[in-house]
């Protein structure tokens, strides 16, 4: 089985005080998910974010509409400790739609030598960010001067799947950063987010394949790319192009929007993935209500984003359906292909 996927945010602080989904209306995000389910073909979502409760009504509209939900709770820089307590009530309540639905597995985090302090020095992700991918610090990894890293990470993750399992009955993976060395003997599924760049494109499907010498399913968490030209080559740090001034996102440089260059990419991606032994792929991600379309493009927000859709005003005369976002090219052709891949 190739499970046809896509992320789906209902809401997390990747920078303090903003949220990517400010606002959470149950009535859009039920359309939203009838949409993935029927427009884009999607047999699965995975849906993350901080809230518990958002993540819970999200994740029972999509085991409502037939979709196999993957549950991602994220607690951006919080301390493992924090982290732990906070999983175990995720899980919990993931539990609880297990139970009634029975197609949940729990991703029990994400990238979190990034996203979690305690491992990587710095407080905040942005701090951390450079930290891992400066030169000196991809020097250090390659020569293995951050194995302790990993093993703090490992015996943090040995506890948190102990606890995990205590509440929760059905699969279990994790998020994990292509950088990260996991012990996948913990988990039921080895996930990784792995986005392909100028970088490790001779190398992209060798990397995957190291990935099934563990002797589990094989999923692909993660992967996309932005919406201008230049977006296929950076990869996952495609939205290093968004500065930060007086607490206002704007584009640094000058940026041409491309959404080809997105609706291409997804596409050769799940031609080079489908060939592959992998049990499932998600496109990062469906929309991220938080990253405005503008059509001035040094404050066009959504060139920096993933969604595959761009959010505009909804009084908007072109918005979709009413919702308050457009189609991007990505939009149709994901769901062309897809629907393709059903028959």
């Amino acid at each position: 089985m190739f499970l046809r996927g896509i992320n789906y945010d209902v809401g997390t602080e990747f920078v303090e005080g903003l949220s990517s989904r400010p606002d959470f209306d149950e009535t859009i995000v039920r359309k939203e998910i009838e949409i993935i389910k029927n427009e884009l073909h999607c047999d699965a979502v995975r849906i993350s974010g901080y809230d518990i409760q958002r993540l819970s009504k999200a994740s029972e509209y999509a085991l409502e509409a037939g979709l196999q939900v993957w549950i991602s709770p994220a607690c951006i820089n919080a301390s493992p400790e924090e982290a732990l307590g906070y999983l175990v009530e995720c899980a919990k309540a993931a539990e609880s739609l297990r139970k009634k639905y029975d197609n949940v597995t729990f991703v029990a985090g994400c990238e979190y030598s990034l996203f979690l302090k305690g491992f990587f020095k710095g407080a905040t992700v942005q701090e951390r960010l450079r930290k891992l991918f400066n030169p000196l610090g991809i020097i250090l990894s390659i020569v293995g001067l951050r194995d302790k890293i990993y093993t703090n990470l490992n015996r943090f993750l040995t506890e948190a799947t102990a606890e995990i399992r205590k509440h929760f009955n059905g699969r279990l993976t994790y998020s994990s950063g292509t950088w990260e060395r996991i012990d996948w003997r913990l988990f039921d599924i080895t996930g990784i987010d792995h986005y392909r760049s100028s970088y490790n494109k001779t190398t992209y499907i060798k990397k995957l394949r190291e990935y099934f010498m563990y002797g589990k399913p094989v999923a692909i968490l993660e992967f996309g790319c932005c919406s201008y030209k230049g977006a296929a080559e950076k990869g996952a740090g495609g939205f290093m192009i968004l500065g930060l001034k007086d607490g206002m996102p704007y584009i640094k440089g000058n940026y041409v929007r491309d959404e080809t260059v997105q609706a291409d990419y997804i596409t050769e991606m799940l031609n080079l993935l489908k060939l592959e032994k992998i049990c499932g792929a998600f496109v990062f991600t469906f929309v991220m209500p938080s990253s405005k379309f503008n059509p001035d493009p040094h404050y066009d927000i959504d060139m920096a984003s993933f969604g595959i859709v761009k959010p505009v005003d909804p009084t908007n005369e072109n918005s979709y359906k009413g919702l308050p976002w457009v189609p991007k090219e990505s939009f149709y052709h994901l769901g062309k292909y897809y629907k393709e891949m059903d028959k």
